[in-house]
């Protein structure tokens, strides 16, 4: 049977980000057929004229909802769209060629109601934005969660690259109002007892945040996310979670020991750091990036980690904030 896609992308002042993704998808090989919803907050910038200029060659259709968050966008954008099954990117995303061919190929020869898909860094990419895709991809970093060749925790789609049938959103809900919203949308995804699979080959590219700066804001907020999804999904919050956290605990009494015990206590983080300098120089093949990627994978590790232990300092173990899954619940339903 032949699919009908319908690709929703929830966007907030990124006209040229548009532009790129939409030329991409200009570009899609294969017989496969696709509609797209942008649905956009314009507040300063809006991306109505670029997606009047690919109107003539997209099927494509645009939406000015002021004030209102990403996923309340996604949401509308389901509840307007017209195809089996739904596809989200990130307006920071730009699609390859075969993209579709090969979601198409999957889900015809191995059905499955809900996927994800690994994200990667174009050439195009600067040094920075490759530097921040390492960190974020990396087995030594995030454990593989984000759909690397290994993982220590079992895949869930994150929304720059994931999609699922019609089924599911009537069965299973929308996207809350919530940081770590495409996480939680997986859980009750698995909990409806819908299937969800991880295509490796159907990947985007993804260029993040352009700055170390919004990189550290948003992966601490990560961190913080994981501490009420662990709350609000009892049994979610695993051991790999807590890993940064542990990391930062740890390297703070490494230097500790360095400083006041003995030298040698230097050696562990100068082992660490060349495991990720060689891993990098490896995967990237430019030293120079490779660096960056080494101090990117430790603003990844710290702020992830600051955020989920502060989190879970005031949450868990002080009952303050929001304490329990009910009142998460009620928030955020």
């Amino acid at each position: 049977m032949k699919m009908m896609y319908s690709i929703i992308v929830p966007v907030y002042n990124r006209p040229d980000e548009v532009a790129e993704l939409l030329e991409s998808l200009t570009q899609q090989e294969g017989d496969v057929a696709f509609e797209i919803l942008i649905v956009e907050d314009a507040a300063q910038s809006p991306c109505d004229k670029v997606v009047e200029t690919y109107s003539h060659r997209l099927n494509i259709r645009y939406f000015n909802i002021p004030g209102t968050d990403r996923s309340y966008r996604r949401n509308y954008g389901m509840q307007q769209a017209k195809g089996d099954y739904f596809i989200f990117f990130d307006s920071d995303c730009i699609i390859p060629p075969e993209y579709f061919q090969n979601l198409d190929r999957h889900l015809q020869t191995n059905y499955s109601d809900c996927f994800g898909g690994p994200d990667a860094a174009h050439e195009s990419f600067s040094d920075v934005q490759k530097a921040i895709n390492y960190s974020m991809t990396s087995f030594f970093t995030t454990g593989g969660i984000r759909g690397g060749k290994s993982q220590m925790e079992k895949f869930k789609p994150r929304t720059f690259n994931m999609g699922f049938s019609r089924e599911v959103f009537e069965k299973a809900g929308g996207f809350k109002d919530m940081f770590g919203e495409d996480i939680d949308l997986s859980i009750r995804i698995a909990e409806a007892g819908f299937r969800t699979s991880l295509f490796r080959d159907v990947f985007v590219y993804h260029k993040r945040r352009v700055s170390f700066k919004k990189f550290f804001r948003q992966v601490h907020n990560f961190g913080v996310a994981r501490v009420n999804l662990g709350i609000l999904h009892k049994g979610s919050l695993k051991a790999v979670h807590t890993f940064p956290a542990l990391f930062l605990l740890s390297g703070i009494v490494v230097i500790a020991l360095a400083i006041f015990v003995s030298p040698l206590w230097w050696l562990l983080p100068a082992a660490y750091t060349l495991l990720l300098f060689v891993d990098a120089l490896i995967q990237i093949k430019d030293g120079k990036t490779a660096l960056l990627a080494v101090w990117a994978s430790y603003i990844q590790i710290i702020a992830y980690g600051w955020g989920f232990l502060k989190s879970f300092v005031q949450k868990i173990i002080f009952r303050q904030g929001l304490e329990d899954s009910e009142t998460l619940k009620k928030i955020y339903n």
